[in-house]
């Protein structure tokens, strides 16, 4: 099918082709046709599918000029906003419609100016845009068409009472599209409740994501996971890769690991400003960053096109979050490859998104030393070979040459590329628990803290969600303790109980380091 099948108007179909779309995706094709119908909507498709410009065309087609807007669009994050309000834009050129993104963290005062100007389409976050009506600096009684674009994660982000109660500013007869990439029962509740007989379009996951994207997991023990990760981005060098965390903590820690052994690394959470926010996306986008570490929070919103590589640092805690973080890269027809890491205690857990996501997950072995070693010698050369081309390194033949008189040259280019980039060695990683026992952890509290084995057993049970049963031998000295715990729940007990307070007194816990024989 192609775009001229949809009996646009020329100026659209002009847009369309400038953009650079060849030809409409399965959602376009679906869902254009009973938007300019006049159908409401409801769109099961995840980010990367092209539902932008399968509800920006039929908008952009029944442009409605007057004193307000015709359109409202809401979307979770600012990023988000910008981004679709810019797509509509190019859609609408040549039919010079005109679109105003709203969200905080930017001066309400110029949106109020703009607002009074006029806009024919208003794309925005939920709270600014009921800030704008208390505020009466936005009418929505002119409404023609309401979009809630990524509905589950304006859900997952608390602004399910803002949606309900901009749909119940809009007139009743407006045309209502919903689009989000899961159905959980509340944003089922709004359709059935704000949507008049809506026609459902479902584009399966795996029609369109499985086949661009390729999908793989490895097993390793947590305390391996930094050295695997690292030995993971030498093998598949990424163009751009998104590193994905559980917590902030986690984050900051992973991308500083990487930036201290030599990786073009950045953080991005929640506790970031939106300036700092803005600069480590901005240089992401540039490709002045080769790897975003980030928690799933933070990545909302994200539209980089070149994402070559998803690695889930942590897994996802449920079969969405997993679509949503491997969307992320396969986009704009591109191929993509999605890395899973998981401890063996994770197994199940992972075969269970596998099943729920209707996707198939591929186990591989970790790369090995002589592999990594291989794929670092060919960054090496690829470096050094362009670096002659460009006759970098005019300035440094005189030294060679005295260096010469006594050295082979062999030895002169081999101690030169030792300077620049270190030892050839790799750290070993374990790819799986080779045997279970026990393990005993230390933990910074002892007696002199008026702590007893009660207290350790209950904060270690309720923590980190494991039977009081499960925990052995507990040693308790003057300032530190000594904790037997099951192999398997080590990783767990570790990261629950880290850096909580105990009778006042903040504890740090890792794995004891091995008696001396």
């Amino acid at each position: 099918m192609k775009f001229e099948d949809f009996s646009i108007s020329k100026e659209t179909l002009k847009s369309i082709s400038k953009i650079g779309f060849e030809e409409p995706t399965p959602i376009q094709v679906s869902a254009i046709p009973l938007i300019l119908k006049g159908a409401d909507v409801v769109g099961q498709a995840q980010t990367g599918t092209g539902k932008t410009a399968a509800f920006g065309i039929p908008i952009v087609e029944k442009q409605n000029k007057g004193r307000h807007p015709f359109a409202i669009i809401l979307e979770p994050t600012r990023e988000l906003a910008v981004q679709v309000a810019q797509e509509i834009n190019m859609i609408g050129k040549y039919k010079n419609i005109n679109v105003l993104p709203v969200y905080g963290g930017k001066s309400i005062e110029n949106q109020i100016k703009t607002l009074r100007r006029g806009v024919d389409v208003v794309v925005g976050t939920p709270g600014r845009v009921i800030d704008h009506i208390r505020r009466k600096t936005i009418s929505l009684s002119d409404i023609k068409t309401v979009v809630l674009d990524e509905a589950d994660e304006m859900l997952d982000m608390g602004f399910i009472d803002d949606i309900e109660t901009i749909l119940k500013t809009t007139p009743a007869e407006r045309q209502t599209l919903l689009f989000s990439a899961t159905m959980p029962q509340p944003i089922m509740n709004i359709a059935k409740r704000y949507m008049r007989t809506p026609e459902k379009i479902r584009i399966n996951t795996t029609d369109v994501v499985v086949p661009k994207i390729k999908q793989v997991f490895y097993e390793v023990r947590e305390a391996d996971k930094i050295n695997a990760l690292s030995r993971l981005l030498d093998v598949e060098d990424p163009q751009l890769a998104i590193v994905f965390c559980h917590t902030k903590r986690e984050v900051d820690e992973v991308a500083m690991k990487l930036e201290q052994t030599g990786y073009n690394a950045n953080a991005l959470h929640g506790d970031f400003t939106q300036a700092r926010r803005d600069e480590v996306m901005n240089k992401f986008k540039k490709g002045m960053l080769d790897v975003l570490v980030a928690t799933d929070v933070a990545a909302r919103g994200l539209d980089i096109k070149n994402v070559t590589h998803v690695i889930n640092y942590s897994i996802p805690q449920n079969p969405e979050s997993y679509i949503h973080r491997i969307g992320r890269t396969g986009r704009a027809g591109k191929s993509g490859i999605a890395i899973t890491l998981v401890t063996p205690r994770e197994y199940k857990h992972l075969r269970l998104i596998e099943k729920t996501a209707m996707t198939t997950i591929s186990r591989k072995k970790l790369p090995t030393s002589q592999e990594v070693s291989k794929a670092k010698e060919k960054n090496i050369m690829k470096d050094i070979s362009e670096i002659i081309t460009e006759n970098k390194h005019a300035g440094y033949i005189s030294a060679v040459r005295e260096l010469s008189e006594g050295y082979s040259f062999g030895d002169i280019a081999a101690a030169a590329l030792y300077a620049a980039y270190g030892e050839m060695k790799e750290k070993p990683v374990e790819e799986t628990l080779e045997k279970t026992g026990i393990v005993r952890l230390f933990m910074t509290i002892g007696r002199k803290d008026k702590i007893q084995v009660a207290d350790i057993v209950k904060s270690i049970a309720s923590e980190a969600n494991i039977p009081h049963a499960k925990i052995g031998k507990i040693d308790v000295y003057d300032k530190f303790t000594f904790v037997e715990v099951p192999e398997e729940l080590a990783d767990r007990v570790i990261r629950s109980v880290d850096d909580m307070i105990m009778k006042g007194k903040r504890v740090k816990i890792e794995q004891a380091r091995a008696k001396k024989a």
